[in-house]
């Protein structure tokens, strides 16, 4: 685990493919996102333990079919890297950790290992970073106060108010939608695509003028 490299067919664009370890939840973590996790299935502890030890991410997907713990879930085909920035372990077994969202990926292939870890050999998608347009800036007060009420705990800085993909990713993942929904707009690659989803949602719903 841990490696990476550049793979290239014929008539295609490179590509940068890795391996990773998968974390299957019941969340969708966006790139920039923070996510807490109570960790205690072995198998995750000591997926945790390497990822800190190397300083490696690990893949966060949203389940497809099945659950947190137990047999291996089935997940969605495109997922972000997390790293860990915190951790604690208060309680003998149960590991406390903070996970911050990376790039995002799709799954290319995954294997099962002797542990019950799902492990994928995965492909980044490059960011869609865009300068936020004035039609869309109508979003910002809105975000503003989200970020406000938040704390800098939920919602970290830098505070990337210019940038469309952040934006998007920032309301996207604090809207009381179905995850089906959140992992829909995470896989959108165009970012004003995915602004102008969330603007109609908020005006059909009375949360935005």
């Amino acid at each position: 685990m841990g490696w990476f490299g550049i793979g290239r067919n014929m008539g295609e664009s490179p590509r940068e493919t890795r391996a990773i370890p998968l974390f299957p939840l019941k969340t969708v973590l966006f790139p920039g996102g923070i996510l807490p996790l109570k960790v205690f299935e072995q198998r995750y502890l000591d997926m945790a333990a390497a990822c800190m030890k190397d300083n490696q991410p690990f893949g966060v997907c949203l389940i497809a079919q099945g659950e947190e713990t137990g047999a291996a879930a089935d997940t969605q085909p495109v997922g972000t890297l997390a790293r860990i920035s915190h951790w604690d372990m208060e309680q003998l077994g149960i590991l406390q950790i903070t996970a911050h969202g990376g790039q995002r990926f799709r799954i290319l292939e995954t294997q099962q290992n002797k542990d019950k870890l799902l492990e994928a050999e995965v492909e980044l998608i490059a960011d869609q970073s865009a300068t936020l347009p004035p039609q869309h800036q109508r979003l910002l007060p809105l975000l503003r106060k989200i970020i406000s009420d938040l704390g800098s705990e939920r919602m970290p800085e830098p505070h990337r108010f210019d940038d469309a993909e952040w934006v998007g990713y920032r309301i996207t993942e604090i809207l009381p939608i179905q995850n089906l929904a959140k992992q829909k707009l995470l896989e959108l690659d165009d970012p004003l695509s995915r602004l102008e989803i969330l603007e109609k949602f908020l005006v059909q719903r009375k949360l935005l003028d």
